[in-house]
C-alpha cells in the first residue's frame, strides 16, 4: 500500500436477503431490548410501592407506640383569651387539684419578757389538730424579739403594744403554718429594729409573711400557684385606705398567679364593732377603712378569698361575686393580752378549699372559746356558729349573707 493512503476495510460480499436478515435481526434485538426496559420499570416501580409501604407501616408503628402527650401538658399556659382579661395563665394543672386553706385570726403570745413559762407553742396544744392543712395561715399581731418597745409613751392609755421571742415563729411553723400576716396596727410596736427582727425571725423559720407596703407573696401548692397580700390601714402596711393602689396590687399578683388571696385587717376593736357597716369606720380617732368597699373592690380587682382579722370579735361572713369573704375570725391566741368577755373570747378557724380556677369549693369552721389567760380550745357549744350566722344575716340579708350548717359547713 502506498504511503499516505488509508485501508478501507473490506466490505462484505453482497447476498439476496442479508439487508433483510440484518434488518429483523435490528428489530428483533430492539424488541428484546423493549422487552427487558418494561421488566426493569415494572421491577423499579415495584421496589418504589415496596419502599413507600415499608415507610408508612414504618411511620405509623412509631406513632402508635410514641406516649401521647396530656392535654394540658404541665407549664402550658391556657390561652391568649386568659391574657388579655388581664388573669394569670393556668398552667397545666389538673382540673381536679384544689388547695385547702386554714386561717386564724388575731394571736398575740404576751408582752416583752412576759411570755408562757412552757414557751409560746404550748398555747396552741389544744387545737393543733385544726391547724394542718396545704395553707395555715393567721394574724401576727405582735413583733418578734427582744428589744425594746416604743409604740406607747409612759402611762399611755388606749395604747397597747406586743411582742414575742423570736423562736414564737419556729413554733408557729412546728404546729403547721405557712405563712402569717403582718399588717397590722402592731408592726412597728418595737420600732423599725422591730420590723427587721420579726422578718428575721421568719426567714429563720421558713415561714412566709406578706403585708409590708408593695409586698405579694408566692407559693405553690399542689401545682396551683398561690399569691399571699396582707392589708391595714396604716402607711407603714401595704395601705388598705389606698383602695386603688391595693387593686392595682391585686391585679398584678393575678397576672402570675392562679389564685389571690388577702388578708385585710380593718374596723374598730371590740364588742361594738361586731357588726360590718357600709363607710368608713373609727376607733380612737384612727380611720379604721371601708371594709366593704375594700373587700368587694379586692374582688373585683381579681382576689379569690378574703380573710378578715382585727376587730378582735367574729364578724359576718358574705358571698360578693361567688367569692367567700369572712370579715374577721375574732381573737385566736392571746396571752394576757386580749379581753375574755362573751364576744372576745368567742372565735373559729376558717377552713376553705378552692380549685385550680379560685372557685369554692367547700368550707368549714372549728368554734373556738378563749380560757384564762388568752389560751384556744375547740368550744363543745359551737357558739360561733350562730354568732356568724346572726351577724350574717344581720349584715348581708338579701346581699350575699352567708349560712353555716349546725355542724359548722358553709352552706353554697
Amino acid at each position: 500500500m502506498p504511503a499516505g493512503e488509508r485501508e478501507t476495510p473490506a466490505r462484505p460480499p453482497h447476498e439476496p436477503g442479508a439487508r433483510q436478515r440484518s434488518v429483523a435481526s435490528v428489530r428483533a434485538h430492539r424488541r428484546r431490548g423493549a422487552t427487558r426496559l418494561r421488566y426493569t420499570r415494572r421491577e423499579v416501580l415495584l421496589a418504589v410501592c415496596v419502599v413507600v409501604v415499608v415507610v408508612a407501616v414504618g411511620g405509623w408503628a412509631a406513632m402508635a407506640s410514641r406516649p401521647k402527650p396530656p392535654r394540658n401538658p404541665a407549664g402550658v399556659a391556657s390561652g391568649a383569651a386568659q391574657h388579655a382579661a388581664g388573669r394569670a395563665p393556668r398552667s397545666a394543672t389538673s382540673g381536679s387539684a384544689t388547695v385547702s386553706i386554714t386561717w386564724v385570726g388575731d394571736m398575740t403570745f404576751g408582752t416583752l419578757n412576759e411570755w408562757p413559762p412552757d414557751g409560746t407553742g404550748s398555747l396552741l396544744d389544744d387545737v393543733k389538730p385544726y391547724l394542718h392543712s396545704d395553707l395555715t395561715v393567721g394574724n401576727l399581731e405582735t413583733a418578734l424579739g427582744d428589744l425594746p418597745m416604743s409604740k406607747c409613751a409612759p402611762k399611755e392609755t388606749d395604747c397597747y403594744q406586743f411582742e414575742a421571742p423570736a423562736y414564737t415563729a419556729k413554733d408557729l411553723r412546728r404546729d403547721g403554718f405557712s405563712a402569717v400576716n403582718v399588717a397590722n396596727n402592731h408592726t412597728l410596736d418595737a420600732g423599725p429594729a422591730g420590723e427587721v427582727s420579726t422578718d428575721h425571725a421568719l426567714r429563720a423559720a421558713r415561714l412566709r409573711w406578706a403585708g409590708r407596703p408593695g409586698q405579694i407573696t408566692y407559693l405553690t401548692r399542689n401545682g396551683i400557684k398561690i399569691a399571699l397580700l396582707g392589708f391595714a390601714p396604716w402607711s407603714y402596711d401595704a395601705d388598705a385606705l389606698d383602695i386603688p393602689a391595693a387593686e392595682a396590687l391585686v391585679r398584678t399578683a393575678k397576672e402570675h398567679a392562679q389564685v389571690v388571696i388577702v388578708m385585710e385587717h380593718l374596723g374598730g376593736e371590740g364588742d361594738d364593732y361586731r357588726h360590718v357597716k357600709p363607710g368608713e369606720e373609727y376607733f380612737l380617732g384612727q380611720d379604721r377603712g371601708n371594709s366593704i368597699a375594700f373587700t368587694h373592690g379586692v374582688i373585683d380587682a381579681g382576689a379569690d378569698l378574703v380573710m378578715g382579722s382585727g376587730p378582735h370579735v367574729l364578724r359576718g361572713f358574705q358571698w360578693y361575686r361567688g367569692h367567700l369573704i369572712a370579715y374577721s375570725l375574732g381573737n385566736f391566741c392571746g396571752y394576757n393580752t386580749v379581753g375574755l368577755d362573751a364576744y372576745t373570747s368567742i372565735g373559729a378557724i376558717l377552713h376553705v378549699t378552692l380549685n385550680a380556677r379560685g372557685q369554692f369549693v367547700k368550707g368549714s369552721i372549728t368554734p373556738l372559746r378563749l380560757i384564762s389567760p388568752g389560751v384556744p380550745e375547740r368550744d363543745p357549744g359551737r357558739t360561733a356558729v350562730s354568732y356568724i350566722n346572726s351577724l350574717s344575716r344581720d349584715d348581708f340579708a338579701g346581699n350575699g349573707a352567708v349560712r353555716l350548717s349546725a355542724a359548722g359547713k358553709i352552706k353554697k
